[in-house]
C-alpha cells in the first residue's frame, strides 16, 4: 500500500495536556512509517490547511516530541474557527481536500472538542464524495469535559485538579483574614453549559465547614433567595463563605449571570465574567467584604500542577488516533473507558462520529447535591481518580521548561490564496 501523509491540527480552547495528545499522534505514526508517511501539523489549527500553511513535524527531534507530554498551550497554534455549514456551502470543505490531495495527506487527525468532530465527520464524508478519501480520526479534548461516549474528556483532569487546589489554598487564605477583612471569596472557572470544572472544586471540601462552601452549576437555575441565605448561614458558622461559580451559571429562563451580549465565531454566547456579578450581589444584599478572582487561561494553562491520570489519558488518545488509522478505521474518536475495578483503571475503547458530533453530556443531577449547592459521594467517585498522580515537567532556574519546536514550514503547492 502506498505511503500516505498525515494532518493533525488542534482546535478551539487549549489545555494542560493538549501537546501530549499531539505527542502521542507524531510518535505513533513515526513507529507506523511503513503505512504513514510525514506529519504535517496546521498552523494555527484548521486554518493552516485552509491556507496551506504546514508545518513538518519531521524536522522536531525525538527529545523536542517528547518534551510536547510537559508542555501546556497549543503548540502548533489553534483556532476558534468554524467551518461554514454544508448545506449553504462546500467551498471550505473543498479546499481541505485540494491541500490534502497536493500534499498526498489520507489521514486527518482533529484535536478538539464537540465542534470539531463534526468536522472531522464532514471530512470524511465529503471526501469520499470527491474521490480522495480521507481517513478522518477525531483526537478528543476539552477541558469542559461535555464530550459524549467517552469517561472523561482528556484536558479536564488537569483543570480540575487545578481548581480544585486552588480552591483549598484560597480559602486557607480567606479563613485567616476573615475576623477583619475578606468574608467572601467568589472564584469563576470555566464550563459554559456544563458544571464539570465548577464540581472539582468539591473535592477540596473534606470536613462539612470546609471549602468550597457553594458550587453553581450552569446546570441548576440560580435562586437568589436560596443562595443568600446559603451564604449568610455559611458565613455567621465558619465567619467566611467561599463560593465557586461556572461561567455558565444562569437563571430558570436560561439567561447567564454574566451575559455580555455578544457571541463568538461558534455563535456561542459571549460571557462577561459572573464572579464579579455574584460578588456585588453578595455586597448589595448582605455587605459582606469580598474578593473574587476568574482561573481564565490559568486553570487550563497550569502544566506545573497537572495531573499524571489525565497527560497519560491524552497521550493514550492520540496514539490510538493512529492505531486506528492504521488499521483502517475512519469516522471514529478514541474514548476513555472506566473498568470496573475496585482500584480506579482504564482502556481505550471507541464511539462513530456521527454519534459524537455536536452532543454536550451535562454533569447528571446525581452528581448534584439535593440544595444545588455542593457534589453528592458519586461525584466525588467518578472525579477523585481523574486529578490522581504528579507529572510535573522539568525545571531549570526556578521555573518549567517547556518543549521549543523549529515549525518548519511545508513549501506550498498551491499557487492560489485562500482567504479565511
Amino acid at each position: 500500500m502506498a505511503r500516505k501523509n498525515a494532518f493533525y491540527a488542534q482546535s478551539g480552547g487549549v489545555t494542560a495536556v493538549i501537546n501530549a495528545s499531539a505527542a502521542g499522534v507524531i510518535e505513533a505514526a513515526r513507529e507506523n512509517k511503513d503505512v504513514i508517511g510525514k506529519v504535517y501539523a496546521g498552523r494555527n489549527g484548521i486554518i493552516g490547511a485552509l491556507t496551506e500553511e504546514l508545518i513538518d513535524t519531521s524536522k522536531e527531534s525525538k527529545s523536542a516530541i517528547d518534551a510536547l507530554k510537559y508542555t501546556p498551550g497549543g503548540a502548533f497554534g489553534s483556532c476558534r474557527y468554524k467551518l461554514k455549514d454544508l448545506k449553504t456551502s462546500q467551498r471550505e470543505y473543498e479546499r481541505l481536500i485540494e491541500v490534502f490531495k497536493a500534499h498526498n495527506i489520507g489521514y486527518f487527525f482533529y484535536n478538539g472538542g464537540g465542534d470539531s468532530a463534526d468536522t472531522c465527520l464532514k471530512v470524511s464524508q465529503l471526501s469520499e464524495k470527491m474521490g480522495y478519501p480521507i481517513q478522518a480520526i477525531h483526537v478528543p479534548k476539552t477541558v469542559d469535559n461535555d464530550l459524549p461516549f467517552t469517561d472523561v474528556s482528556p484536558g479536564f483532569g488537569s483543570v480540575a485538579k487545578y481548581t480544585a487546589v486552588s480552591c483549598r489554598e484560597a480559602a486557607l487564605d480567606v479563613a485567616s483574614m476573615c475576623a477583619t477583612s475578606t468574608k467572601v471569596f467568589v472564584m469563576e472557572v470555566m464550563g459554559r453549559h456544563a458544571g464539570w470544572i465548577a464540581a472539582a472544586a468539591g473535592l477540596a471540601k473534606e470536613e462539612n465547614d470546609d471549602a468550597p462552601h457553594l458550587i453553581l452549576f450552569p446546570e441548576i437555575a440560580f435562586d437568589k433567595a436560596a443562595f443568600m441565605k446559603k451564604v449568610q448561614a455559611t458565613v455567621e458558622k465558619v465567619g467566611y463563605c467561599v463560593i465557586v461559580v461556572s461561567e455558565g451559571a444562569r437563571y430558570e429562563d436560561g439567561t447567564f449571570l454574566a451575559d455580555a451580549g455578544t457571541t463568538d465565531a461558534f455563535g456561542h454566547k459571549q460571557l462577561g465574567g459572573v464572579a464579579p456579578v455574584i460578588a456585588q450581589m453578595v455586597k448589595a444584599e448582605l455587605g459582606y467584604k469580598y474578593h473574587w478572582a476568574v482561573s481564565d487561561y490559568l486553570q487550563r494553562a497550569a502544566r506545573h500542577i497537572g495531573s499524571a491520570t489525565d497527560m497519560e489519558q491524552a497521550y493514550a488518545v492520540g496514539r490510538a488516533a493512529v492505531e486506528f488509522a492504521v488499521a483502517g478505521k475512519n469516522a471514529v474518536m478514541p474514548t476513555i473507558e472506566r473498568k470496573k475495578t475496585k482500584k480506579y483503571s482504564w482502556t481505550i475503547g471507541e464511539a462513530p462520529l456521527k454519534k459524537v458530533a455536536n452532543v454536550e453530556k451535562p454533569m447528571p443531577r446525581k452528581f448534584i447535591s439535593k440544595d444545588g449547592f455542593g457534589i453528592t459521594p458519586s461525584a466525588r467517585e467518578y472525579l477523585a481518580p481523574l486529578i490522581g498522580g504528579e507529572s510535573y515537567p522539568p525545571y531549570k532556574n526556578g521555573l518549567p521548561q517547556f518543549a521549543k519546536l523549529k515549525l518548519a514550514p511545508v513549501a506550498k503547492k498551491l499557487n492560489d490564496v485562500f482567504d479565511v
